[in-house]
């Protein structure tokens, strides 16, 4: 069997004695490609940048900015973009080094918050979001391209929703509740599979179900680790009391913060039945190894008596040395009376065994009657 570490996604971290603030990437990480979204009541402006100065330009031109970097390979660009929007090298730091867990952090009137998506469907991992909200924008660096947002961007092409007619905080706050959701169809997958599993090990407990098990486990202690903290840093939001979220935005935050403690319910309750489901498992292949071993018994138990009389019809004994050494080896009929002698014996054991209801017992009905 494959071991996991052999499938575990690759944390890369800064040396050790690295200065504070050092972008390392990952050599292997893809190239960072810029997608810049700019936005008002009025119309929007979609474009992929190259050069990351025009951004400048969506930051001049509209009352909201979205700038979303995919791919965190190349840290001249991910330093540039620092630069023009004026973050913290720390800040900048956590996003390179793509192995932190959900948070919120407050530079002046700029929050940096990191939140973690899932991919895969049977063992899933996550990637780290790298979310910047500022007073005219909104900076969003991925690991990878490919994400959940693809209805968000298709809400601001089509002005659908609040999003046109509303902030940046808006745009983050939609942003944090695709993410949200996205969790979802998970956990619905990760139930069915633990349904279908607490059906079968009732019918075939075999050990591929326990590997099954295993992985279930694994996927909600994955989906732990994304939402646990999550939950945190949006209470974080919500106790704060600034116009980084408007008074508007918060119902809606707030919101976004109950689908993360619905989450976090369902998770719990997941985890406890997926252990229950090993318990199932180990009474199940026990209560097999008592039917085997009944079964054994049962045979055995038969086979004792007849052992004993073919035990005892088999000593060489002569008829011949007194009328007690065995005579009934000259009855013509001896072989068949105990043939039938031996049948008699095991027909009634096997009687016996059925009347104790220890064999072919029958399967009484206990469900109760229909109501009237």
């Amino acid at each position: 069997m494959t071991r996991r570490r052999h499938h575990r996604k690759r944390i890369r971290r800064t040396p050790p004695g690295a200065p504070p603030g050092v972008l390392i990437t990952d050599p292997e990480a893809p190239k960072p490609q810029l997608h810049a979204f700019g936005y008002g009541p009025d119309g929007f402006e979609e474009k992929d940048i190259a050069n990351v100065e025009d951004v400048r330009a969506f930051l001049a031109r509209w009352p909201v900015t979205w700038l979303d970097v995919q791919g965190l390979g190349d840290a001249s660009v991910i330093e540039r973009v620092g630069q023009v929007f004026c973050f913290h090298s720390l800040w900048l730091e956590d996003v390179v080094n793509a192995h932190q867990r959900p948070k919120v952090e407050n530079y002046g009137d700029v929050r940096f918050i990191v939140l973690r998506t899932l991919e895969g469907e049977t063992d899933p991992e996550t990637d780290q979001i790298s979310m910047f909200l500022g007073p005219k924008f909104v900076v969003t660096f991925q690991e990878r391209p490919g994400d959940c947002f693809e209805p968000l961007r298709t809400r601001i092409r089509h002005a659908k929703g609040r999003v046109r007619t509303s902030g940046p905080d808006y745009l983050a706050y939609s942003l944090l509740d695709a993410v949200v959701d996205n969790y979802f169809p998970l956990l619905e997958r990760l139930g069915e599979r633990i349904d279908a599993l607490e059906d079968g090990l009732v019918v075939a407990p075999d050990p591929s179900r326990l590997k099954e098990i295993h992985s279930v486990r694994r996927g909600l202690l994955t989906l732990r680790r994304a939402v646990w903290p999550l939950r945190e840093a949006l209470q974080h939001l919500l106790r704060e009391h600034d116009d980084v979220f408007k008074t508007e935005t918060r119902p809606y935050l707030n919101d976004c913060y109950d689908h993360t403690v619905q989450i976090m319910d369902l998770v719990e309750n997941y985890r406890e039945i997926a252990s229950g489901l090993i318990d199932i498992y180990l009474s199940a292949m026990s209560q097999r190894m008592n039917e085997v071993m009944k079964v054994l018994t049962v045979i055995s138990t038969i086979f004792i008596p007849l052992t004993f009389v073919a035990g005892v019809y088999g000593m060489n004994f002569d008829p011949d040395s007194g009328p007690l050494s065995m005579p009934e080896l000259r009855s013509p009929h001896g072989y068949m009376w105990t043939m039938i002698g031996m049948a008699a014996i095991a027909l009634l054991l096997v009687w016996w065994f059925w009347h104790k209801g220890w064999i072919f017992a029958k399967k009484h009905d206990h469900e109760p009657p229909p109501h009237p």
